[in-house]
């Protein structure tokens, strides 16, 4: 489809350089999940195995227990692949949000290209973003819920160096009813929920998802709900 250059002159464990030049072809891949298109541009995070991914996604998504009654907060959403899913899928507001620039234009332009009209994307920190939130919804005291009322639900998909301090502190004082929490590292997911268990919330069930066949890495989901 396309060839690309990524320039990196940093001496860092970071692969890829902010700077794509595109050498021959299109800027970007199309992939399905289910029934959702998705445009991907190279500095765009998407999982590898997409036929996994819509098995890992078709489980969060009933883990979260969507009933069409609650918004869903999207948080490291890429490009926009998770909401999306949600927002196909029983959301009835999806709220996304990533710091990668690239991304979130993905997620609009796949937004619209799926006719998706129930989801909005922000280019942000997360964890600020989470936080700003919180504030909004403490000082209009409806910690829980979104400000047309309907209950929240949060969906996480962090980097294997797993969620901030920072981040876990505001969603707690966000207080979705219920957190999926999707992990590509089960002992950083693990420290996070040992962070959460400590405000209030429980764990309720780990499902490990197999994306990545003879290899010793898993993804898993943990239902977490307020108690």
């Amino acid at each position: 489809t396309s060839i690309t250059c990524s320039i990196n002159r940093e001496k860092t464990n970071v692969i890829m350089g902010t700077k794509i030049q595109l050498l021959w072809g299109q800027m970007y891949i199309t992939d399905y999940i289910g029934e959702v298109k998705f445009q991907i541009s190279p500095l765009s995070f998407y999982q590898v195995n997409p036929v996994q991914t819509e098995v890992l996604y078709r489980q969060a998504m009933e883990l979260a227990g969507l009933t069409g009654t609650q918004t869903v907060v999207d948080a490291y959403c890429g490009t926009g692949t998770i909401g999306l899913v949600a927002a196909s899928m029983g959301a009835a507001q999806v709220t996304g949000v990533d710091c990668v620039e690239s991304s979130i234009r993905d997620a609009r332009q796949n937004a619209r290209h799926n006719g998706v009209d129930n989801a909005r994307f922000a280019v942000a920190d997360a964890g600020a973003f989470m936080r700003d939130m919180a504030a909004q919804a403490a000082a209009a005291g409806r910690a829980g819920t979104d400000e047309e009322g309907r209950p929240l639900v949060l969906l996480m998909d962090p980097p294997r160096a797993g969620s901030t301090e920072e981040f876990l502190r505001a969603a707690v004082q966000l207080a979705p009813e219920r957190i999926a929490y999707i992990s590509c590292n089960p002992e950083t997911q693990v420290r996070d929920l040992g962070f959460l268990k400590q405000f209030g919330y429980g764990v309720r069930t780990v499902q490990p998802v197999d994306m990545f066949p003879h290899t010793d890495h898993i993804e898993t989901i943990a239902l977490i709900e307020r108690m």
